[in-house]
């Protein structure tokens, strides 16, 4: 099993020492060795907020370096702001893994110390001018919830990685720490080997960030009978060994479907953020951690997308015999 990223005793450390002295103005974080790491406390050089961000805060951003960052934003409580700042020019991997653990930093340290949180990709964004322009907007943007609005940045990142990456497959390790329950990778193992199981399907439990296996005794002989034991209301990882036999062969290949119903209001635009960004991590783990060989696979929207033709289309294509030219017989003949 692979931990997930937490806050370090170190970090826990800082962040209180950040609340009880308020001549801190903030506290610089990162994520390193699994773990969501403190790297300077910030000290308040005046009693303008503006004047502290920059002297302190501006000389700190690097144009290629995510970084998350905790500031006394306000007078009263919750008095902290926690920005995750994840520039243009910062690695593809890096991205992503900032943007999928920023709510993680607020929470291990306590949501009720904070009153926003920002998403920022350039120095700007965090410079004074950048704040207030940031405030207007929150103005104008009261009528949404906070969890829309971080929907909409996870969303924001998840195209910025995808266009970065051209053709490029991203292949995500073990240093980017995805959690995975201990059943979920003892259903993946005993798909690759010999244990008889056919079906593995896998959720992500968003709320402990990780993902968990589906309970189901189902035992589906053929594609029909697998779209029904899909969800069709909630998002589904679904690794199935489709054994069947095409042309005088027989095989059992093992098929991924990655499938996201586009109901369930609210949740469901949460799902449709989340799961595109975790799909390739639950791919290189059913890969690499649990030896799965996928010989194809199938993204859709809705189960009932998912036919038995066009499964075996993808499997055995048809292959175009062309005949060789034929020269026309001579007239008369």
């Amino acid at each position: 099993m692979q931990s997930g990223i937490s806050a370090s005793q170190e970090l826990v450390s800082k962040f209180n020492e950040l609340l009880a002295d308020s001549n801190h103005f903030g506290l610089l974080v990162t994520i390193a060795s699994e773990k969501l790491q403190p790297l300077e406390l910030l000290p308040s050089s005046s009693s303008s907020f503006a004047a502290n961000v920059s002297s302190q805060l501006t000389p700190r951003l690097k144009p290629n370096e995510a970084l998350y960052i905790i500031l006394r934003r306000h007078a009263d409580t919750p008095a902290l702001a926690a920005v995750t700042y994840v520039p243009d020019a910062a690695p593809v991997r890096q991205k992503m893994l900032f943007a999928s653990t920023r709510l993680t930093l607020v929470r291990e340290l306590g949501s009720e110390h904070f009153r926003e949180t920002i998403f920022a990709t350039l120095a700007s964004e965090l410079s004074p001018a950048g704040f207030e322009k940031h405030d207007a907007h929150t103005a104008l943007d009261a009528p949404l919830t906070e969890e829309e609005r971080t929907l909409g940045e996870v969303r924001r990142t998840e195209q910025e990685a995808s266009s970065g990456t051209g053709t490029r497959e991203i292949h995500l390790s073990k240093s980017l720490a995805i959690p995975i329950s201990d059943d979920g990778l003892a259903a993946l193992k005993e798909l690759a080997g010999d244990s008889g199981r056919d079906l593995v399907m896998l959720s992500i439990n968003t709320a402990v960030e990780k993902i968990e296996l589906v309970p189901d005794s189902s035992t589906p002989t053929s594609i029909p009978d697998l779209v029904k034991t899909i969800s069709s209301t909630e998002p589904r990882f679904t690794f199935y060994r489709f054994e069947h036999s095409y042309g005088g062969n027989s095989s059992s290949p093992v098929l991924f479907f990655y499938t996201c119903p586009a109901t369930g209001g609210t949740k469901a635009i949460k799902s449709r953020m989340i799961y595109p960004l975790m799909k390739r991590a639950v791919l290189a783990i059913a890969e690499k951690e649990a030896g799965l060989q996928i010989v194809k696979k199938f993204e859709v929207e809705d189960p009932s997308e998912i036919t038995e033709a066009s499964v075996l289309e993808e499997l055995h294509p048809k292959v175009e015999v062309r005949q060789g030219f034929s020269r026309p017989k001579r007239p008369g003949r």
